[in-house]
């Protein structure tokens, strides 16, 4: 066994991954401040309000005349 083999990580299995992953953003979570909460917050707040004022309406536009024409033809048999 050489020197460098003693400094090289086996593969992790996805479980162990996730552990590694959960227990780091735990302690991220941990020590951010209400500020940065704040801030995150805020900028989340400022990317989906636009986008949900125009994709739901556009959503609900091109599938409402579809729904209603088809609630109509059953009606209407």
């Amino acid at each position: 066994m050489s020197n460098r083999e003693l400094y090289e990580l086996s593969p992790a299995s996805p479980e162990q991954f996730c552990q590694f992953w959960s227990a780091r953003m735990d302690a991220l979570e941990r020590h951010l401040s209400a500020k940065t909460w704040a801030l995150v917050a805020f900028t989340v707040v400022l990317t989906v309000y636009p986008i949900a004022r125009i994709a739901i309406p556009a959503i609900l536009h091109a599938i409402v005349p579809v729904v209603t024409r088809a609630a109509l033809s059953l009606i209407i048999r």
